[in-house]
């Protein structure tokens, strides 16, 4: 005699879309990125296609998480495309979450100098900042108070050599770097001080941020000043102050 073979569970329709809601949410945040460091997109278009990235994979942890659900009550198959559509969902919210949490932790600044009286000023790249960007001015003693607190360790950097060899010194770092040059200019004793201007990217999405070195001469040596300032947003989680250490070591 033959036996008819039981029909085997039907699989969960909420575990087939957790998926799908997954894999759909890193194609987003994939081409928000691609197209972002190509220049197709500015700012806001940028946040937008990444909150709605962000959006879907938050849709597909909660639709992981009511597929469990459905699959313990009822039997049905599906448990690995529910767990990879978690899994995926939560990735994607990982760096999100973490850069959250750091931007609440840090003050709202997206300026850092190392001369709060005198901070170096952009010439050539306050030409090319575009209209709805933040200003060019520094902030003032508010900022500076809030920087003070945050970031203690971001001072000068005092060298033992000429100005043209401190000059000569951050451009060949700044073109290590691949960072756009704007203007520089080199000092030139007891009649200019020293100037690079150049443009940085941040390392996923590739927005523009903006520094400045100036160079002047000390009684024995010379005295670097730097400026890192975020385009757009008033909070730039900590990069502008890392980006100003990374230099200074470098240099």
């Amino acid at each position: 005699m033959f036996r008819r073979r039981p029909a085997p569970e039907p699989v969960s329709r909420l575990a087939v879309w957790a998926r799908r809601t997954a894999l759909f949410s890193v194609a987003v945040m994939l081409l928000a990125i691609i197209v972002t460091r190509a220049g197709y997109f500015e700012i806001a278009p940028a946040l937008a296609s990444v909150s709605a990235a962000l959006s879907l994979a938050a849709l597909s942890v909660f639709l992981a998480l009511i597929a469990f659900a459905v699959i313990w009550r009822t039997g049905h198959r599906g448990f690995g495309l529910a767990l990879s559509g978690l899994l995926i969902g939560l990735t994607l919210l990982a760096y999100p979450a973490y850069l959250g949490i750091r931007g609440y932790r840090l003050p709202p600044v997206s300026d850092i100098t190392t001369d709060f009286l005198d901070p170096p000023r952009f010439d050539a790249i306050a030409r090319l900042r575009p209209r709805d960007s933040n200003p060019v001015a520094y902030a003032g003693l508010v900022a500076a108070e809030l920087q003070q607190t945050a970031y203690p360790d971001i001072e000068p950097l005092f060298l033992s050599v000429t100005p043209q060899e401190a000059y000569e010194a951050a451009l060949a770092v700044i073109n290590k770097r691949k960072w756009r040059v704007v203007d520089a200019r080199a000092p030139q004793a007891g009649r200019r001080e020293g100037r690079i201007e150049a443009v940085a990217r941040t390392m996923i999405f590739g927005f523009r941020d903006d520094v400045v070195v100036r160079i002047r001469a000390e009684p024995d040596g010379a005295r670097l000043d730097f400026r890192s300032a975020s385009r757009y947003g008033r909070r730039d989680f900590g990069a502008n102050a890392n980006r100003i250490r990374a230099l200074s070591e470098a240099i």
